[in-house]
């Protein structure tokens, strides 16, 4: 099997996950300003061929520093807020309306040698966010820097229903007529809330979030993000991403995304590849462990079909499968797919049973998956009262005794167990007292 057939087996779930979702993006100045904008384009085109419903929303503050030094203008800030006085204000239009002209052009591309042919992207915006004054704050007047008040929801999802990219530039309208100056992520934010998007997706400089030895968190939970947020003092960008992610999750988004402007393909790499390219935010940031349903079944032969190819496991069918899958447990990673399994079958005397079919998906290997169904495992056994746990195996004997198993022998199995020993087989008998 060649690797382009495994990436479109492989990805085909997340396709049809996708399909028919509505996901924000939100990129700053910087990003459009990147040599790396147009590959992102290509991107987002794909996505938009997928059929997910696309927000797209950009900053330009990168676009208005540039334009405020050319007019010797003195860019002002109080905590990293923009002081948007009148001069500065028309300096904000020249830049937001340059920087949307540069985006929709874009996506406009359909050149016969280029990835965005046959595209055929239609791409919408207007006055669809309302704003309202910041007003004066500790005896600071921010004239025309203003916040979201409301987001014209059923008009943008008229556009998305119509096949249309929606996007929004940060500048809202107030009903007496005025302009203001708004912040990219507060839109963003406010409009994955207001239309109930499936994600948030923010791009910046650096990849994610890391951690103090500088390696990538690939997730985060919704519990552990203030003190991320706290780590990234240093980093105000990456700081407001955060934010960002975490104030849309707390109001139902389901998962914010932080991605590299920087890095080519991440936003693909981010969607349709389990080990993601950036740093994910979520509700529940751990992996979940409950009983199988019938629904399961398919998920469980993907992960035990490897070992009963290798002998490993012995072989089950489907029906033996869909016949005993109360008797399983599953693993489910963060974004819902199937990545370990166990089964516990208790014996007729009461107080013993055996542990069976341990496996782990084989893109999640060594991650200590195996470890912690047994001990889901072990906790239920011990709820039923069974004080004796056996598990027969041919290859994973250390293991298990690093866990706890001591050797036994078949005699020291149940009766009803001793009669369906395969003597061909030859497995090593294990038990474990709890």
């Amino acid at each position: 099997m060649t690797d382009y057939v495994k990436f479109l087996r492989d990805t085909s779930p997340y396709i049809n996950t996708h399909r028919g979702k509505t996901f924000v993006l939100a990129l700053g100045g910087e990003a459009v300003a990147h040599a790396n904008f147009t590959n992102i384009v290509h991107d987002i085109a794909l996505l938009h061929s997928l059929g997910i419903k696309l927000i797209l929303v950009h900053g330009a503050r990168q676009q208005v520093e540039e334009r405020l030094k050319n007019c010797a203008i003195p860019a002002q800030f109080n905590q990293n807020i923009r002081i948007t006085d009148s001069a500065t204000m028309a300096c904000v239009k020249d830049a937001v309306g340059s920087t949307r002209i540069n985006i929709e052009a874009q996506l406009s591309t359909g050149a016969a040698n280029s990835p965005m042919h046959g595209a055929r992207i239609q791409v919408v915006g207007g006055n669809m966010i309302t704003a309202k004054p910041l007003g004066v704050r500790e005896g600071i007047d921010f004239h025309h820097t203003g916040e979201v008040r409301r987001v014209d929801k059923k008009g943008i999802q008229k556009q998305l229903d119509d096949g249309a990219i929606v996007l929004l530039s940060p500048i809202g309208y107030s009903p007496t007529g005025e302009a203001f100056n708004l912040n990219y992520e507060d839109i963003a934010t406010q409009a994955a809330v207001s239309l109930n998007a499936e994600k948030l997706i923010i791009f910046s400089a650096q990849e994610g979030v890391s951690d103090s030895t500088g390696d990538l968190l690939k997730m985060i939970s919704l519990k552990e993000v203030p003190r991320r947020l706290d780590d990234l003092s240093s980093n105000v960008t990456l700081q407001h991403a955060l934010m960002a992610c975490y104030q849309a999750c707390e109001n139902g988004v389901s998962r914010g995304h932080i991605i590299s402007y920087v890095d080519n393909g991440a936003l693909l790499g981010e969607l349709f590849s389990r080990e993601g390219r950036g740093t994910l935010v979520l509700q529940n940031g751990h992996e979940v462990i409950r009983q199988a349903t019938i629904d399961d079944v398919g998920g469980l032969l993907d992960i035990i079909a490897p070992l009963e190819e290798q002998g490993v496991l012995v072989k089950r069918s489907r029906e033996l499968l869909e016949t005993e899958i109360s008797r399983f447990s599953v693993m489910l990673h963060a974004e819902g797919m199937l990545i370990g399994c166990a089964a516990l079958y208790p014996f007729s005397a009461g107080n013993a049973a055996e542990l069976a079919c341990v496996a782990t998906h084989t893109d999640f290997l060594n991650q200590g998956i195996a470890r912690r169904l047994l001990e889901h495992i072990e906790g239920q056994a011990a709820q039923q009262g069974i004080k004796h746990l056996f598990v027969l195996t041919i290859q994973a004997g250390h293991w298990f005794k690093e866990h706890g198993f001591v050797d036994a022998t078949l005699d020291d199995l149940p009766e009803e167990r001793q009669s369906l020993y395969n003597l061909q087989r030859n497995s090593q008998i294990y038990r474990k007292n709890l």
